[in-house]
């Protein structure tokens, strides 16, 4: 099911994503390889220069969810793909809430629009109460805490990786046209210009 981190990519989008309560479709994702002498190396990903304690679940079976801190500060989640053993990983950039619009308000705060309450990785994470305690879940197992139900393939675009300095114009974001939930594209300002890289 999850095989390559592209093809992981491309089936989560449009996939319904349950936690807590709240119920939300997936529109953005960018997918993730792994170390050197991996089958998709990937200088951009967390898991590039081998296992850690931190990206462990990376490594592991595909399905599993892949919680980190961002800056420090704010949660994403990532789904691994790839055989046992074999790092990849696609992360969950922005969703569009579909049930428990109220709560993730509640939760997220008065002044933040709809179109934004799960649009980028932290707010995602927040918006549907996604914790480092949920790393490792397995997303296909319908008694965890934080399942994903696939979709039939959809249609999509394509491009660069969001503030990704390495790898930066490999083309593995990929989204839903028409939602004002996806993400703004923004270059690392570290990045080489277009073009110069992979």
């Amino acid at each position: 099911m999850f095989e390559d981190p592209v093809s992981a990519a491309r089936l989560l989008l449009g996939a319904v994503i349950r936690c807590r309560g709240i119920s939300a479709r997936v529109v953005e994702v960018e997918a993730y390889g792994g170390p050197p002498d991996g089958p998709w190396p990937d200088p951009a990903s967390h898991s590039y220069h081998g296992p850690t304690v931190r990206n462990a679940v990376m490594f592991g079976p595909p399905g599993r969810l892949y919680t980190y801190r961002s800056h420090g500060i704010h949660v994403c989640a990532n789904v691994s793909c790839g055989p046992d053993g074999t790092a990849a990983a696609v992360l969950l950039r922005a969703a569009v809430i579909e049930s428990g619009t109220e709560m993730v308000q509640t939760r997220r705060g008065p002044g933040v629009t709809e179109r934004s309450l799960a649009r980028g990785p932290g707010n995602l994470c927040s918006a549907l109460a996604i914790t480092m305690d949920d790393n490792g879940v397995d997303v296909v197992d319908p008694r965890s805490a934080v399942t994903v139900l696939l979709h039939k393939p959809v249609a999509h675009d394509a491009g660069p990786r969001v503030g990704v300095s390495l790898a930066a114009d490999r083309p593995w974001r990929f989204w839903l046209p028409g939602h004002p939930e996806v993400s703004a594209y923004r270059r690392s300002p570290r990045a080489p210009r277009p073009g110069e890289s992979d």
